[in-house]
């Protein structure tokens, strides 16, 4: 019987409205595997009125972020243009499920990129400008990411919640992606350090597996101005309560957000 994505994109948002932690929803309904939980995915959004992403994330590029979400590779998610904010953003803490922010780099596309095969030139000529960010992420998930399974996270947007940038850097180029330093700050506090080689080795490998994937496939490929949203440098980092946050990647611009 073929797959109808439209069951698991109601029981989602549903939960999502309601802000509540999600249960394990019943497997008769959900996604086996990626490309339909990039099918759910996609029916999520039209049901938040997304027809075009403002952009992407993607996440566990990263080994250390794999072994920690018990992810084998790569998993990528939609981003709605509101939930892209500038550095200096406020959001309201009490607003979101179990919150945590990740310490990431990101990318603004001047070019489009079509879905299909794609290398880490192509993705670098796609590039117009780069950022330091937070992705705001939320623990959703009842029993944790584990007992939830990819295809449902997938599906799910991968924890995403919100994504906060940096001023943009168009004189990037001659950077060393691979050796950015990059530093989370909570409340003053440094929460976690890593490098831009944490990311698939590469951060435009990042983007360039983007390309490929089966969430850019569903959406028809990425476009010029979308953000993407490249990985996290570090582990996230699960906040207790209000925080302010700072990502670092000197030389780009920080990027700051408070959770009130």
């Amino acid at each position: 019987m073929a797959f109808d994505p439209e069951a698991a994109a109601t029981a989602l948002h549903e939960a999502r409205r309601a802000r509540q932690p999600i249960a394990q929803l019943d497997a008769a309904i959900g996604p086996r595997d990626e490309a339909e939980g990039a099918a759910v995915q996609l029916c999520l959004a039209r049901r938040f009125g997304v027809q075009r992403p403002g952009g992407f994330k993607i996440g566990a590029t990263g080994r250390r972020m794999q072994q920690y979400l018990g992810l084998s590779g790569p998993a990528a998610g939609f981003m709605p243009e509101a939930g892209i904010r500038r550095s200096g953003a406020a959001l309201h803490y009490a607003d979101l499920v179990a919150p945590g922010v990740e310490c990431e780099l990101a990318v603004r596309l001047a070019r489009d990129l079509p879905p299909g095969p794609c290398d880490r030139e192509r993705a670098r000529a796609a590039v117009g400008a780069l950022f330091a960010a937070i992705e705001v992420v939320e623990n959703r998930y009842v029993g944790g990411s584990l007992a939830f399974g990819t295809p449902w996270l997938i599906a799910d947007q991968v924890f995403h919640a919100a994504a906060v940038l940096g001023e943009p850097e168009e004189d990037w180029r001659g950077l060393d992606l691979v050796g950015l330093a990059g530093r989370i700050t909570v409340d003053g506090e440094t929460a976690g350090e890593g490098v831009g080689g944490e990311l698939l080795g590469h951060p435009l490998e990042a983007l360039a597996w983007l390309a490929g994937s089966e969430v850019a496939r569903v959406f028809g490929g990425l476009f010029a101005g979308q953000v993407v949203m490249l990985g996290s440098v570090t582990p996230p980092v699960w906040l207790q309560g209000p925080a302010s946050v700072v990502v670092s990647f000197p030389p780009l611009a920080e990027a700051r957000v408070r959770l009130e």
